[in-house]
């Protein structure tokens, strides 16, 4: 059951990542050509601000999921309930907190923002953005919550895909029509709406036993708090550059920055897809044998590394020849710089290469005694930003987020491995280092052949093609280097084959 809602989970993601990847693609670029690169800006700024209000459920929503995986491994209704009951009281209490966020960024942000931009349609725009995610975190955010620790977000993921396949045809209808750009933001209110319905249908059809008027267990999620410090930290990697560019240089800064930053958002998304597909069965693998937990991390970790780095490296040689053909036409600022892809790579590196170490963490709901370090790396951050992008503009964000990336990685690394796996932090040392290896190799023979690509049709055939050859090497050098691993993954996967068979015929 585990292996196939895990398989669920990673099939309806990347479906979905592929769709809105698609459509997604679209949409900037009619944004720049019909408004100008200072309206992406804008609008890129925006988005990012109002992420920080997901701060609001980050602290409950991790500890709710720890919380209910076990329970949910050994089907406790009751444990399930009273802990959902506690999680919809904190959903609904800052949910009034997120509604009157949003309106008073909507009054405060047209005031502090030197935009060409009338300060009316900024704040129209603003509550549009804003107001449909205030209206689904109070209804939905804690069945969603269930959905996660059950490994079923590809019911989840289904319903937010068809409404994103919506939302992105209309939005592009209406950019092709040269309409107001507040009617391009309403589209997306209107359809966070109609997603929230479809939603709430699913649920009250199939979790008819869910019961929240049970004692809530306030102790369950208890660690919200420090689980907020965590969540905050990844907050200030994934936002706080859009915002200190804004403040320190222009919308179009912002906008170059949003350019990069969107192909490797995707990257960051499908890696967050699979990694999600799998954690819950994580989850509960720990809670059931430390034994098999320990052989089922390894090999995630082994091979969901290699699909990181080899995902990256086909980003990496793709992003030039992609960006010289989307922002062609686009002459208000330059978007070519050889220097960004670099500092970009690097960082999405050391964030998501983390992830297997983090994940373990996270399960085994350590999440008070490493809230100091979480504190630590977001000052660094911070300040470091802040002081870079002073000399060094665009560049100096990415350095500062670097600078608090190489502490924490590694810190998170090493306090896994010793306090939670009970071995060495070189194992999974010595699997960054192989494959930085390959990258740096792979890296290399590629800028002596110098790829030829002129066309959006060679560009895909190229990534294609690329993928098909290099996601294979890193998995063989990783086989190689690892393998008792390699036979654990085999073995494995013959039985799951042998048994889906047996089900087919």
């Amino acid at each position: 059951m585990k292996a196939k809602r895990s398989i669920l989970n990673l099939s309806f993601g990347l479906g979905s990542q592929l769709i809105t990847i698609i459509l997604g693609f679209f949409i900037p670029r009619l944004i720049m050509v019909n408004y100008g690169s200072e309206a992406n800006g804008l609008i890129a700024s925006i988005v990012q601000i109002i992420s920080y209000l997901a701060l609001l459920e980050a602290g409950v929503g991790a500890a709710s999921i720890q919380a209910l995986y076990k329970p949910v491994a050994s089907d406790n209704k009751n444990n399930i309930n009273s802990i959902l009951a506690a999680t919809s009281s904190y959903y609904k209490k800052t949910g009034i907190y997120y509604f009157f966020a949003v309106l008073l960024l909507a009054i405060v942000y047209p005031l502090v923002i030197s935009s060409e931009i009338d300060k009316l349609s900024i704040m129209v725009i603003i509550l549009l953005t804003g107001m449909g995610g205030a209206i689904n975190y109070y209804f939905q955010g804690k069945f969603k919550v269930l959905l996660a620790a059950e490994g079923k977000s590809y019911v989840e993921t289904s319903i937010v895909t068809v409404a994103n396949i919506m939302n992105s045809l209309i939005r592009i209808l209406l950019l092709l029509q040269g309409v107001d750009i507040i009617a391009v933001q309403a589209s997306y209110f209107i359809l966070t709406l109609l997603q929230i319905i479809a939603f709430y249908i699913y649920m009250n059809k199939n979790y008819k036993w869910i019961n929240l008027n049970l004692k809530p267990d306030y102790e369950a999620i208890g660690q919200k708090n420090s689980v907020l410090v965590h969540e905050i930290s990844y907050l200030v990697f994934r936002n706080t550059d859009v915002l200190i560019l804004t403040i320190f240089t222009n919308l179009k800064i912002v906008s170059i920055y949003v350019m990069y930053n969107m192909i490797f958002t995707i990257v960051d998304n499908i890696v967050q897809t699979i990694n999600g597909s799998v954690k819950a069965a994580l989850g509960q693998s720990y809670h059931e044998s430390k034994e098999a937990f320990i052989k089922f991390y390894d090999a995630y970790e082994v091979y969901f590394m290699g699909l990181i780095f080899s995902i990256l490296t086909v980003a990496y040689i793709l992003i030039l020849p992609f960006m010289k053909l989307y922002t062609a036409g686009v002459n208000d600022v330059n978007y070519i710089d050889m220097w960004l892809p670099i500092l970009f790579v690097v960082i999405k590196l050391l964030t998501n290469a983390r992830t297997s170490s983090n994940n373990v963490i996270t399960i085994a709901g350590h999440f008070k005694k490493t809230q100091n370090r979480s504190i630590l790396e977001s000052a660094i951050n911070l300040v470091a930003s802040i002081v870079f992008v002073i000399f060094m503009g665009i560049y100096g964000v990415l350095m500062g987020t670097i600078a608090a990336l190489l502490y924490r990685s590694i810190d998170i690394v090493i306090y896994a491995s010793k306090h939670l796996l009970d071995r060495s932090p070189w194992v999974t040392f010595r699997r960054w280092l192989t494959n930085a290896v390959v990258f740096v190799g792979i890296i290399l023979i590629t800028t002596a052949i110098d790829i030829p690509i002129h066309s959006y049709l060679g560009l895909m055939i190229w990534g294609v093609l690329l993928g098909f050859v290099i996601l294979p090497v890193y998995f063989v050098i990783g086989s190689l280097m690892e393998r008792v691993v390699f036979l654990h993954t085999w073995e494995h996967l013959k039985k799951y084959r042998y048994k889906l068979k047996n089900k087919i015929n």
